[in-house]
């Protein structure tokens, strides 16, 4: 095997958890390979760098060192590639934990329900149905 997709390598070598997320990652621009932005059809060889760019701003570095064409185990995904990416330091580890804690306290987003919806659908078209 010579070349092969960038989504598909992305989820084999578990950079992502699906081929579909890999290929949102690569259409919205969070992908470079060889410094250019990637589509998720582009052919990798061994020896590209790909910069995966992760939540908080962090910026995953990857060189490939190697290709397979269907799912194998996490432990072997690992030598698919060289990860370059520099240690995060001690703010940033902070600032994760931070992150991670807040979230526990905030609320989900609440859906409005039926009456609410129609109440917003009325204030957006103009009360059109106020006489009922």
């Amino acid at each position: 095997m010579e070349a092969l997709r960038l989504d598909v390598w992305l989820d084999i070598a578990c950079l992502f958890r699906t081929r579909s997320e890999a290929q949102k990652a690569c259409k919205i621009g969070r992908v470079d390979v060889n410094g250019q932005p990637a589509k998720p059809h582009r052919e990798i060889r061994p020896g590209d760098e790909i910069v995966i760019s992760r939540p908080m701003g962090r910026k995953q570095t990857v060189v490939v060192r190697g290709l397979a064409d269907r799912h194998i185990p996490r432990a072997e995904a690992r030598e698919l590639y060289d990860d370059r990416t520099p240690r995060p330091t001690e703010e940033e580890i902070e600032m994760r934990r931070l992150t991670r804690l807040a979230r526990a306290f905030t609320p989900p987003p609440v859906t409005p329900d039926k009456r609410e919806r129609r109440r917003l659908r009325r204030l957006k078209e103009g009360n059109r149905d106020d006489d009922r």
